[in-house]
């Protein structure tokens, strides 16, 4: 099956990619494109759909770069090809012929350039890591290798949508604790229940940051299972695992 992938207009010439799950090798929960190593799928699975990833992009394999993403605020700068992946949720790089790979299953790739300054950027950016600031950090990352805020453009990738992410009164008020006017990304649910907008919330933290544009290609990860993974999905469906998602960029 033919590899799907999610290209944004605002990225201009810059090679990019939010890959869908269609044109994977692995079966069973995971059935598509897992690129996920730190599920259960069959590592030579993951590896084939991590190959055919990185011809997508025309690099060698060992050029699609990948971290340990721990839902942390830091940012990894990438100038070779990785021999292990370092923790980080974010990646920066000026080096040419290097693929940035974020892994995802409902929280938010993002996908940022200058074009003019030759600096991209990926981030994981899931609540906690929105919350406690990855998307400025990847930016001022950027900016260390020559990248002018005023000239990046960021594109949030296939995520997970207000009407599917409920969550409880405690998730409500660490956002609250943070800024009183962060209620404006959530909507009441049944009973005590709150509906949040993350990539409202991402699109607010990048613009806030004062990048040239930001956007997202409006798809979600929960409601689309024949595309996208979702770690939500999952849960509810009471399934033993669930496959990731990748975003990719290069120069």
């Amino acid at each position: 099956m033919t590899l799907e992938i999610i290209t944004a207009d605002a990225l201009g010439p810059v090679q990019h990619g939010f890959f869908t799950r269609k044109g994977g090798a692995s079966s069973g929960v995971f059935h598509g494109l897992n690129c996920g190593k730190g599920s259960s799928d069959q590592s030579q699975m993951v590896d084939i759909n991590r190959a055919r990833v990185a011809q997508a992009m025309n690099v060698a394999t060992e050029a699609l770069a990948t971290v340990h993403q721990y839902h942390s605020a830091d940012v990894h700068v990438i100038d070779a090809p990785l021999r292990a992946p370092p923790k980080a949720d974010a990646m920066v790089t000026a080096t040419k012929g290097i693929a940035l790979g974020i892994l995802t299953a409902d929280c938010q790739p993002v996908l940022l350039a200058d074009p003019q300054a030759g600096v991209i950027g990926a981030a994981h950016a899931g609540w906690k890591g929105a919350l406690c600031g990855i998307l400025e950090n990847t930016i001022e990352a950027m900016e260390h290798l020559g990248a002018n805020r005023r000239d990046i453009t960021a594109v949030i990738g296939p995520s997970i949508s207000q009407r599917a992410y409920e969550v409880g009164p405690e998730f409500f008020e660490d956002f609250i604790a943070e800024d009183d006017s962060f209620a404006r990304f959530f909507a009441q649910g049944e009973g005590d229940r709150m509906q949040f907008d993350l990539p409202a919330f991402g699109l607010h933290r990048l613009r806030s940051a004062g990048v040239a544009h930001a956007e997202w290609t409006r798809h979600c990860t929960y409601h689309d299972a024949e595309r996208f993974f979702s770690y939500r999905r999952s849960v509810h469906a009471k399934e033993a695992d669930y496959g990731r998602l990748i975003s990719t960029i290069r120069l």
